[in-house]
């Protein structure tokens, strides 16, 4: 069996919390080929040294998830979460999060994929 990819989720803080804890869900399952590093960093009240967290955890990380929810692509620190995740040549990839809002893809942050359970099977395989 090969080794569960270790994944860096990026989204947006303050309102799609939600998002990242049923990513984690899945990740929990047996035959999950991933796991979260679940170290989000609050945008609303970053702590000082955020970003040499957030650097250390992506460099640690195989693939940097963006979950998409309606304003991600405004969130600064998901933008500085994906510049560093683009300095790092990491695979980035980007989810829809909710089917039932507009979004908006991120330039520059990879693919986007509607968020199944077969679509994070080929992402993370």
């Amino acid at each position: 069996m090969n080794p569960k990819k270790r994944v860096y989720v990026c989204f947006e803080y303050d309102k799609d919390r939600t998002l990242k804890h049923l990513l984690i869900g899945q990740s929990r399952h047996a035959e999950s080929p991933f796991e979260v590093f679940d170290h989000s960093l609050k945008e609303a009240a970053p702590e000082k040294d955020w970003l040499e967290r957030a650097e250390a955890h992506i460099k640690r990380a195989d693939v940097v998830i963006v979950l998409l929810g309606a304003t991600t692509h405004k969130a600064t620190g998901v933008a500085k979460e994906i510049a560093l995740a683009r300095r790092e040549k990491k695979k980035i990839v980007q989810l829809i999060g909710y089917k039932d809002i507009k979004y908006h893809r991120i330039p520059g942050a990879g693919r986007l994929y509607a968020w199944t359970w077969d679509n994070l099977q080929k992402i993370l395989r």
